[in-house]
């Protein structure tokens, strides 16, 4: 079992930041590592990437966003109760050195994952710049959070409400521009990292991805999570999760990733209408 001892909402209606009482795990824990949960005896298993790590404190943090069945579960706990099961840290950790400048790229809900990983790439002696963005200024998480571990953080909306208006490669590519880069490390939906990928071989610079494909039980047996990465076949939970992004097949990821979608993806004011308890910061 694992208490909650926080619970806030972070970007209403639907994201939440949960800090978890997780000694163990938080003493092993490196960034870009994740965790999976279940929250009671009939619950499924979920992946949640690890959104800070305090082992001085014997805390974990996780951002959870309603979207399905467990999301929508967890989001209605409350600090005081506890967590089925907790098994992790689980993945290999970012490689974090020192290099020079390193670009983090967060898209939507990505940001939060590169928290910890931004933070130990400043720490390691790197200059650190944030580029970040979602569809509007409404949708972004963890804006000030970066700007505490980073040295300057780019905003992108695609609709121009702040920030740069457009998609981040805009951002990620006037700052290739000024060729002082040595690292990139994306985390986001599939198709945003494909485009920074893209991007990044265009100025032959080195990209790590943190890929989110299908998880069932993050130990490489079931092989849902299995990724093309240079040709050979790897599994995100063991091997991963961060890949190097020129060498992953990405339409193949992305192809896998629809098998598990339905056609149509639910409206938020039906999903809200379903679910009238969850939307309170309680």
């Amino acid at each position: 079992m694992a208490k909650i001892l926080e619970k806030r909402l972070i970007r209403p209606p639907d994201v939440f930041y949960f800090k978890i009482d997780a000694p163990q795990i938080s003493r092993k824990a490196q960034p870009g590592q994740f965790v999976i949960i279940r929250l009671h005896d009939h619950g499924e298993r979920i992946p949640l990437s690890l959104a800070d790590i305090d082992p001085d404190e014997g805390t974990i943090s996780l951002i959870v966003m309603a979207v399905g069945k467990t999301s929508a579960e967890f989001v209605r706990m409350k600090a005081g109760d506890e967590i089925s099961d907790l098994c992790g840290p689980l993945g290999q950790p970012t490689h974090i050195e020192k290099l020079g400048k390193v670009i983090v790229i967060g898209g939507g809900f990505g940001v939060a994952p590169l928290f910890p990983i931004a933070r130990a790439f400043k720490a390691a002696g790197n200059k650190v710049v944030c580029v970040m963005g979602a569809r509007s200024a409404d949708l972004l998480i963890y804006e000030k959070e970066m700007g505490e571990v980073c040295d300057e953080v780019l905003v992108t909306t695609d609709d121009g409400s702040k920030g740069v208006k457009g998609v981040v490669t805009v951002a990620l590519e006037q700052e290739l521009e000024k060729g002082d880069t040595n690292l990139v490390v994306a985390v986001g939906p599939a198709i945003m990292m494909k485009f920074v990928c893209l991007t990044t071989k265009n100025f032959g610079v080195k990209t790590m991805v943190s890929l989110n494909p299908i998880m069932v039980d993050g130990s490489g047996m079931c092989g849902a999570c299995r990724v093309s990465v240079g040709g050979e076949t790897r599994f995100a939970c063991t091997d991963g999760p961060d890949f190097d992004g020129h060498l992953v097949d990405w339409d193949l990821l992305m192809s896998r990733q629809k098998m598990y979608l339905g056609e149509e993806k639910e409206s938020f004011e039906a999903w809200k209408a379903r679910h009238p308890d969850i939307l309170t910061e309680a």
